[in-house]
């Protein structure tokens, strides 16, 4: 690059690390921003940001194999599953194997990015600094995350309910629960993990309440890690796939209906599944009771829509979270941050400089995705790789939304799906697609406009 690119990386969890390791690796000059005192995002526990779910139990629910970084492996002596602590060690290892560390700003909260005489103008706030600052780069990476602002039931069920109530992501460990009658509304998996955990101090069985089923996937299956299982189906078209992978997992482990608890809402690898091998057995030895969704407060009491009721002393909302991106006006967002429409999940439509990691949900593991984006983002910002013009932009958003509504539905975040095996597949394809595309000189490669007036 001749001048060098200038980049901000805002957030320091998978995303942001990866991005920092994709732009330096072509020689952009880097600045990433994290409100936390460490790298590891939302895996590293009691993270100065205050903002990481991380609890002590906590482990991931895709295989080592399926969730490393293909630069960076993790330890073959490593169990399938990692905890959490392990994952955010991974992280921080990772920061430090590739020089990124010294690129991160710790304790530095982004508060806007505006575009002002063709660049970004990116302002900051520290405890070092006494006001806000300001800097300009020439892009700007957004890898903040979307696991960190809690949502509530919205309107919330009508009644007055006199226990403590909590959400998902203020839970640490299952210490509050002892001696205490606990319900759990979802069926993520947070939801399982806090449900198991209580069910061991609690007073009485948990309960466990949902409106919607979903499948339930042990975390082993026929001997192997269950995504490996299903990674092994991949070549396949999703609804042979998906057909395949229900039978495989009735035949393992029954239905969701046979331990009490309501039918998936739709099938295997439309809806995500939660990845569990614990709630079944604590079901089953009935420390956990299944309850259908909430329907209003009375007091202590809980009363459900078939009409039962029990006595609650901590509600925990396992009800997932909002995404927000808090320091982007609406010019750049247009609403809803669950309904941007990207280029590859990567590009806004308006200013490809302005670019997305992990703005995205997965029907498998994250680590992966966010490390095949990088490469792709810093691809582009690098000069080596360039875009369809605008037009084919869109008309590539508009098949992924048409497919992604087709599998997953309108009220499933469809902007934002993506198959896992087809993505990290297709990824390469189109940075050697964007090498054709400037070979044959049918768009113009980024290039820094250094301080100049231009059209994105």
């Amino acid at each position: 690059m001749t001048p060098p690119c200038r980049v901000a990386v805002i957030g320091a969890g998978a995303a942001g690390l990866t991005a920092v390791k994709a732009l330096l690796d072509v020689g952009a000059e880097v600045v990433a921003y994290e409100k936390g005192d460490r790298p590891g995002g939302l895996w590293a526990r009691d993270n100065g940001s205050g903002l990481s779910p991380a609890y002590a139990s906590l482990h991931l629910n895709t295989s080592k194999g399926r969730t490393q970084f293909a630069d960076f492996p993790m330890p073959r002596e490593w169990p399938d599953y990692p905890s959490a602590d392990h994952i955010a060690g991974y992280l921080a290892d990772y920061a430090e194997k590739f020089g990124i560390t010294p690129h991160l700003r710790f304790h530095h909260t982004v508060t806007s990015v505006e575009r002002e005489n063709g660049r970004w103008k990116v302002t900051a706030s520290a405890p070092s600094r006494e006001t806000g600052y300001t800097e300009r780069y020439d892009a700007v990476v957004v890898a903040n995350g979307h696991n960190w602002d809690p949502r509530l039931p919205d309107p919330a069920y009508p009644g007055e309910f006199t226990g403590e109530q909590m959400h998902a992501h203020d839970y640490r460990d299952a210490e509050i629960f002892r001696d205490k009658r606990v319900l759990v509304v979802g069926m993520g998996n947070s939801a399982m993990d806090i449900t198991v955990d209580a069910s061991y101090v609690s007073r009485g069985p948990v309960l466990l309440s949902a409106r919607h089923g979903v499948h339930i996937v042990p975390k082993y299956l026929f001997g192997r890690p269950s995504d490996a299982t299903g990674g092994a189906l991949a070549a396949l078209p999703w609804r042979l796939r998906q057909a395949l992978a229900e039978t495989m997992l009735r035949v393992a482990v029954g239905t969701p209906q046979s331990y009490g608890l309501p039918a998936p809402a739709g099938g295997l690898f439309q809806n995500h599944p939660t990845i569990s091998d614990t709630i079944l057995h604590r079901l089953t030895h009935g420390e956990v009771a299944p309850r259908p969704g909430v329907e209003r407060f009375d007091g202590d009491r809980v009363v459900f829509t078939d009409g039962t009721s029990d006595a609650v002393d901590v509600i925990v909302w396992a009800t997932g979270y909002r995404v927000s991106i808090p320091f982007l006006s609406e010019r750049w967002l247009g609403g809803d941050p669950e309904e941007l429409p990207l280029y590859k999940r990567v590009f806004h439509l308006d200013d490809p400089s302005l670019v997305f990691v992990g703005l995205m949900q997965s029907t498998g593991a994250a680590l992966p995705v966010v490390e095949a984006q990088s490469k792709l983002a810093a691809a582009y910002l690098s000069g080596s790789y360039a875009l369809p013009d605008p037009p084919e932009r869109l008309r590539s958003v508009a098949r992924a939304l048409r497919y992604s509504t087709a599998r997953w539905g309108r009220d499933r975040r469809p902007q934002m799906r993506i198959d896992f095996d087809d993505y990290v597949a297709d990824v390469p394809q189109e940075i050697q697609a964007g090498r054709d595309r400037l070979l044959r000189g049918e768009t113009r490669p980024f290039a820094p406009t250094r301080g100049k007036e231009t059209s994105a």
